[in-house]
């Protein structure tokens, strides 16, 4: 590899930790502290994309019933 994609290689991975980081914030945040930051982390993939989707599901609920979410 040449220092070019050497560098956008390292870029892209740099993007994919702080999407990590931000998905994990994301739901220990809307877990109310029942998920820690630190066991969101340990989290597979496909684990985070469930919770994840868990949480999009409770908010149209929500929505759709007025109730207060926040």
């Amino acid at each position: 590899m040449n220092p070019e994609q050497v560098a956008k290689m390292i870029d892209d991975m740099d993007k994919e930790i702080n999407d990590i980081r931000m998905e994990a914030l994301r739901l220990a945040w809307y877990m109310r502290g029942g998920l820690p930051y630190d066991q969101a982390l340990q989290l597979s993939i496909e684990e985070r994309k469930l919770i994840s989707q868990i949480v999009k599901d409770n908010m149209e609920t929500t929505k759709k019933s007025g109730l207060p979410f926040f």
